[in-house]
């Protein structure tokens, strides 16, 4: 049964139980600060569970696109070593929110398996929770007896709290879970060790591919456990490793998911993927297979996570999304030998194949296919700068080791972590470089290192939440922003949150708040929260869970208290100002530039705004001007706001609004539209244009292969740019004595500049020449070579282009040159042809060598190669020691 059929029995399966069916959330989280990702099926929901909100209906099915990279669920360093985990993986999943229990959910499950796929009911194996006395949480008896009807009681485990109570956190929803394994090993395996012993043991072929979890209770700040208002499920299931089932292979790898990645991979490097049927392979073989299953993991996860808008960065969800994409290259070009980009070539495979479920993947595949490819072109120069380094030290180690110096020939683990943390270097390929020149590492420095280094990280990231204390039962929180920017209002709840970054801060939730939360690019609300007696700064608004967040640095003294929620209606308007306008810009840059211009990223704030949109070249400066020329005129046009709220999503679609990639909209939608832009879109706008004023584009330029940045501002910025642009105008026509023609003033500077500049290259090509002529005539024979090496004073430039003249005017020559500029000494090596290969001499070992005497490194070709270095008065040194290399 291929793929896209198990995925669609599922599916089918669970809507002739009443189930809804529903699209997969994006796999990057945008609306949580909790989460970096969505990382298992339930994510999307949380809401739900939390009572936050109301689901469109109370069963519902889908299949959710997750990802475990990071915090608790964090499988990268598993992935290509084993057969079955996975950073992106598909959870099939069925739910109920307060609707139906274990009484139906587990024969259902059981009748998935057995009924319509026709699993071997032999190879089953159940668990159900034990129980803990300590948590007063009894043996899960209800699923126990449930099972007993389907399964003999020699297949049903009891499971502990690690296996079997399923937490979404630290805090939140939580309760039992049943789980149902399979045992996929051969008859003689089975029979000679039973199944049970290797359940949740991470056997590769006894694993688990289904997870009923029981949404019983909640889980407080002190540890403790509270009893929901009501119950649910929560499914998930495992699509890749239910595919391993149901296509009768033992690894992930080898069903119909991954294999024609694979293929493509075989294709391209010209090297063979070995299934998991095959046994005792070569280590070669084995390394050449983790390689591949690595590639082809990772660039699943990161071509869905470009798509839903997350691009490769330095930060957050960014840094993680790379990280991923370093680690699939790097693998490729220790162990694959592949030295150019190629991964980039896998999409067009993952688009054809999984475009069906998941349109994103075929409309996002030319901005994908650009991302991944430049993001490889980079890494791999970054990975030579990496080798670069790791070189000089072993070659400092091993001249160090001569002299008996450095009697360990050890690379220290600290190089081997930076080597690790800034160039992407695997610990077991500083390894395999340092057995090649017979050196070890030390890897307790190197966990020292990555240990010191989590716990940074941990530290600054660290948030301790307090459980809310509900003021107000049963109160369904609203926005009223759009309409008000004071109200009077109730606190709701309440409840501290303590970070290293932030300090002690306080959530305040509002029964009817005039705050926009941040969102949609749009910063969150400032404002004050006012009673007769006590003012309350809001410093920031959040959205977490469907709850709209107020955060302070103190509570009322009397929370119970009735409030003034009042904004800050001057940032709130600038803001508002810089979206409109983004809005317009967007609807510029697909009119001038072409329709498929599409927003990936918008920030707008009361100082400006910044846009991220797709474009495959840069932005002309008359385009620029273009765009720019187009917004200002519907700004003077003065476009009334028209805005759509709670209209149909597919309605507003067919009218002709945008709707973003990456972002969650619900059924009902609120639509913006100024003339011809209409978006869907959740943010705080001008009732009319012309409260713009004006905008002016202040920057444009790459972000990454096929995404452009624009940085605009607006209204009052606008006005403080040109006044800037005034004065600093003034200030050139004072420093050119206040000509009449500025232009005319500055043109002429730089004729006169361009003149004296010609003029002096002539007059150093005729130093040059004048040195060249002198320094010829103090070559001296060594061992049948025409040596020279000599300090001059010249430019870095200038001493390169010297060696080279002297060098090429005699056979046999070898010439070694320094100087000095900017108070940081260079050498340059120059060594004729018919030596380099006569005699085994190569430039750039030799810069290598002599640039540790400089404090530098350097390289180059075996005939030609420069260093830089930072210590002056090792120049007298490495003139004294290049004859050795000669004699």
């Amino acid at each position: 049964m291929k793929s896209q059929d198990i995925r669609k029995a599922y599916l089918q399966f669970f809507e002739s139980k009443g189930h809804l069916i529903v699209p997969s959330a994006p796999i990057v989280l945008k609306d949580d600060p909790t989460l970096m990702f969505n990382n298992s099926g339930m994510a999307q929901f949380k809401e739900y569970f939390l009572g936050n909100a109301t689901p469109k209906s109370n069963r519902i099915t889908d299949t959710q696109k997750c990802l475990r990279v990071s915090g608790k669920h964090n499988d990268l360093e598993d992935v290509g070593f084993d057969t079955y985990h996975h950073t992106m993986f598909e959870m099939l999943g069925n739910w109920s929110f307060g609707d139906y229990f274990k009484k139906e959910a587990l024969p259902w499950a059981w009748e998935f398996l057995t009924d319509v796929l026709k699993l071997d009911k032999d190879r089953l194996y159940v668990s159900v929770f034990e129980g803990n006395e300590a948590e007063n949480v009894p043996f899960d008896q209800d699923a126990f007896d449930i099972w007993k009807q389907f399964v003999p009681e020699d297949r049903i485990i009891l499971g502990n709290k690690k296996d079997n109570f399923w937490e979404m956190g630290d805090q939140g929803p939580c309760g039992p879970c049943s789980e149902i394994h399979i045992d996929l090993r051969t008859d003689e395996e089975r029979a000679a060790v039973s199944g049970f012993s290797l359940v949740n043991a991470d056997h590769p072929q006894v694993v688990e591919i289904w997870n009923n979890v029981f949404m019983e209770f909640n889980r407080k700040a002190d540890g403790s456990l509270e009893k929901l208002p009501a119950q649910h499920v929560d499914t998930g299931m495992g699509f890749e490793r239910l595919c391993m089932a149901m296509q009768d292979v033992t690894s992930n790898y080898d069903t119909d998911v991954f294999t024609p990645l694979i293929t493509k991979v075989e294709q391209i490097t010209g090297l063979k993927y070995t299934s998991n049927e095959i046994k005792n392979v070569s280590e070669e073989q084995n390394k050449t297979n983790i390689a591949i299953r690595v590639i082809v993991d990772h660039v699943r996860a990161v071509a869905f996570a470009i798509a839903d808008g997350q691009l490769p960065s330095n930060t957050g969800a960014g840094y993680v999304i790379r990280r991923i994409l370093r680690r699939a290259i790097r693998y490729g070009f220790t162990f694959l030998d592949t030295k150019e980009p190629f991964i980039f070539e896998l999409v067009a495979v993952l688009a054809d194949q999984m475009g069906e479920f998941f349109p994103e993947i075929k409309k996002q595949q030319t901005l994908v296919t650009n991302v991944i490819r430049e993001e490889e072109a980079s890494f791999l120069r970054t990975i030579e700068n990496g080798l670069s380094k790791i070189y000089y030290h072993i070659g400092l180690i091993q001249s160090l080791s001569e002299e008996g110096a450095h009697p360990e020939k050890l690379i220290s683990g600290k190089l081997a972590f930076e080597l690790y943390d800034t160039y992407g270097f695997p610990l077991d390929l500083t390894e395999l470089i340092a057995r090649e020149n017979e050196l070890s590492v030390d890897i307790e420095g190197f966990d020292k290192a990555m240990q010191e280094q989590k716990s940074r990280s941990r530290a600054a990231s660290e948030v301790s939440t307090d459980d809310w204390k509900i003021l107000v039962e049963g109160n369904t929180e609203t926005f009223v922003g759009y309409d008000q920017v004071e109200n009077e209002v109730k606190i709701t709840r309440i409840r501290k949150v303590d970070s290293k970054k932030d300090g002690v801060l306080y959530q305040i939730v509002l029964d009817a708040t005039p705050f926009y939360p941040e969102g949609g690019g749009q910063v969150g609300d400032k404002g004050t929260l006012f009673s007769a007696n006590e003012t309350i700064e809001i410093i920031d608004t959040k959205k977490e869970n469907n709850l709209i967040l107020h955060f302070t640095k103190k509570l009322p003294e009397n929370v119970n208290a009735n409030f003034i929620a009042k904004v800050n209606t001057d940032l709130r308007g600038l803001s508002a100002k810089n979206h409109s306008a983004t809005h317009l810009m967007h609807l510029a840059l697909r009119t001038i530039l072409g329709t498929h211009v599409e927003q990936k990223g918008s920030l707008v704030n009361p100082n400006n705004l910044r846009f991220d949109f797709s474009h495959f070249s840069k932005v002309t400066e008359d385009e620029l001007q273009q765009v720019e020329g187009f917004v200002n005129e519907r700004i003077q046009e003065q476009l009334p706001l028209i805005e759509r709220r709670n209209i149909p999503i597919q309605q507003a679609l067919d009218e002709g609004a945008m709707a973003l990639f990456g972002e969650k909209y619900g059924d009902n939608v609120r639509a913006i539209k100024f003339g011809n832009s209409m978006e869907l879109c959740g943010g705080i706008h001008v009732n009319n244009t012309a409260d713009i004023w004006n905008f002016k584009i202040v920057s444009e330029g790459a972000v990454a292969a096929g995404i452009r940045r624009i940085e605009a501002i607006t209204s009052d910025a606008v006005k403080q740019f040109y006044a800037s642009q005034e004065t600093l105008l003034s200030d050139i026509k004072a420093t050119l004595k206040n000509p009449q023609d500025v232009l005319k003033s500055v043109l002429s500077l730089q004729e006169e500049n361009a003149k004296i500049k010609k003029e002096m290259e002539q007059l150093l090509k005729d130093k040059i020449d004048g040195l060249k002529n002198n320094l010829v005539s103090e070559f001296k024979e060594v061992n049948g070579i025409n040596f020279l090496a000599k300090q001059v004073n010249l430019s870095m430039g200038a001493t390169k282009d010297l060696a080279m003249a002297i060098g090429s005017s005699k056979p046999n020559s070898f010439v070694f040159l320094a100087s000095i500029e900017d108070n940081a000494p260079n050498i340059h090596c120059y060594i004729s042809k018919e030596l380099v290969s006569e005699k085994s001499l190569n430039a750039g070992n030799i810069i290598r060598e002599l640039g540790k005497l400089i404090d530098g490194n350097g390289g180059g070709q075996p005939f030609f190669a420069s260093g830089k270095g930072k210590n002056v008065a090792g120049i007298a040194g490495a003139l004294d020691k290049v004859i050795e290399y000669v004699q």
